[in-house]
């Protein structure tokens, strides 16, 4: 499908109407708002997320509403609208978007390089969404309103409830206010309730749809697309990545013994990172596929830059680079009860995000690494991504290489935020596909062109992981 969006015409005046939960989100069950409870601290902050978590349920039935309506809109009576907003973007940050499906993703990119005006379209109230959108790239949000009066919230729907026909109107209005052509507009949703949605527009797009749009979207011809599950983890992955863990944790301890044993503490340090990688991620079922291995070894040392989504960073970088390099990383990572010990031997370098002095005086000694031999891996995003997508780089990396006159060496990661996205713990098996570009020199790079040259190299992350293999 993203191939026909690209090829097709572009313009503000086509617009891509995407339903959200279900279609961008995998839904929830009843059930799954309890698993937020022990991760919220104020008990405020605790009820309005489960409220928030039920807005999220991919359910077909009248009830669903009328359960909002009744019950989930009348407790947010007296709450500031910008208080739920707030807890809706942690809860977003910390639970909902790793259901965002990578696919969905895509899509929106595929829309936006064509200039599309891209639309969240939902049932429920706009907080979740909201965040979601900016996550992703939409422009625009057409939710359920809730009444306020002065920010606060009145336990009132302002309008209608974006259900059905008063979903379609919904965008119908918004087509016409915006000068959007429906006639050449996407429209995308997994639910027979959003049928008349789905009319409304040109090219009508059926996502993991329910029965009743799947004998539609037949009918109608519309296209059919199946997107994997998010989110729910198999006991079977469970227990996969816990072996994991303990064959990591043991190739390390060999690979460290080897060097005590040779008094070689490099030799030990380089040998656990590539033994422990190998191991972790075959009983973790996941293959690395390497495209560019002769740049790994031809300019050594460099300073390797990476797009950051996922634990699981640290295990494929180990492995495609295999030893002789040492990474830069936030400071919680030192007392990690998984990670932290491991860096720590590996002489990684911990960064205080929050304290640029800091972290400046802690970059200092890095330039003396790389002109004693060994090689830095940096993400320069600074943390990881809730998308496939790529955040601004900061400059960090690329000053260092220039001090230790030494190059940057990009490494593009696909699908490693698939298989752990950034707050998940449990490894699914599958491929990440990596890239390892030609090394950049930028020892000629002068301080007035300094940030538009990190520009294009971010750039052409983005065009990789949008137009991938390509």
């Amino acid at each position: 499908m993203t191939d026909q969006v690209r090829s097709g015409p572009g313009g503000a005046q086509i617009g891509a109407f995407l339903d959200f939960t279900g279609t961008i989100l995998q839904g929830y069950s009843p059930l799954r708002p309890m698993q937020v409870k022990t991760n919220i601290e104020d008990d405020q902050d605790r009820d309005v997320s489960l409220d928030l978590m039920k807005t999220l349920r991919a359910s077909k039935a009248p009830q669903f509403v009328e359960d909002m309506v009744a019950t989930v809109y009348p407790s947010w009576r007296g709450k500031s609208e910008d208080d739920i907003a707030r807890v809706a973007k942690r809860l977003f940050e910390r639970h909902v978007a790793g259901r965002l499906f990578p696919e969905a993703w895509q899509l929106i990119q595929a829309h936006r390089d064509k200039g599309h005006t891209v639309v969240i379209v939902t049932s429920g109230p706009r907080f979740i969404a909201d965040a979601a959108a900016a996550a992703l790239g939409a422009q625009f949000v057409l939710a359920t309103e809730l009444e306020k009066r002065d920010g606060v919230l009145t336990g009132l729907v302002d309008g209608a409830v974006l259900w059905r026909r008063a979903k379609a109107r919904a965008v119908r209005d918004f087509a016409e206010r915006e000068g959007i052509d429906p006639a050449a507009s996407y429209g995308y949703s997994h639910g027979s309730e959003d049928i008349e949605v789905l009319s409304a527009v040109g090219h009508a797009v059926a996502i993991n749809p329910d029965r009743a749009l799947a004998r539609i979207a037949e009918q109608q011809d519309w296209p059919v697309l199946r997107f994997a599950p998010r989110g729910t983890v198999s006991p079977l992955q469970v227990g996969r990545t816990l072996i994991g863990y303990g064959g990591f944790f043991g190739a390390v301890g060999a690979g460290l013994a080897k060097g005590a044993i040779k008094r070689d503490h490099r030799l030990g340090v380089d040998t656990a990172i590539g033994n422990s990688a190998d191991v972790a991620l075959r009983i973790g079922g996941v293959h690395v596929n390497l495209t560019g291995v002769e740049n790994v070894w031809s300019h050594r040392p460099a300073v390797f830059i990476f797009n950051h989504q996922s634990q699981a960073d640290v295990l494929v970088l180990s492995k495609v680079l295999r030893g002789g390099f040492t990474g830069i990383t936030k400071k919680e990572m030192a007392t990690s009860k998984l990670f932290g010990g491991v860096l720590r031997i590996a002489d990684a370098v911990f960064v205080d995000r929050a304290d640029s002095a800091s972290a400046r005086d802690a970059l200092r000694p890095v330039a003396d690494t790389l002109r004693g031999g060994l090689s830095v891996v940096i993400a320069p995003e600074g943390t990881r991504s809730l998308t496939p997508g790529v955040g601004p780089f900061k400059k960090g990396a690329f000053h260092i290489a220039q001090q230790a006159e030494v190059p940057i060496v990009p490494i593009i990661i696909r699908n490693a935020g698939e298989l752990m996205w950034k707050h998940g713990r449990v490894l699914r098996s599958g491929t990440v596909d990596v890239i390892v570009e030609k090394p950049i020199d930028v020892s000629g790079w002068g301080l007035e062109e300094f940030s538009d040259r990190i520009a294009e190299v971010r750039e052409m992350y983005v065009r990789y992981l949008e137009n991938w293999p390509h």
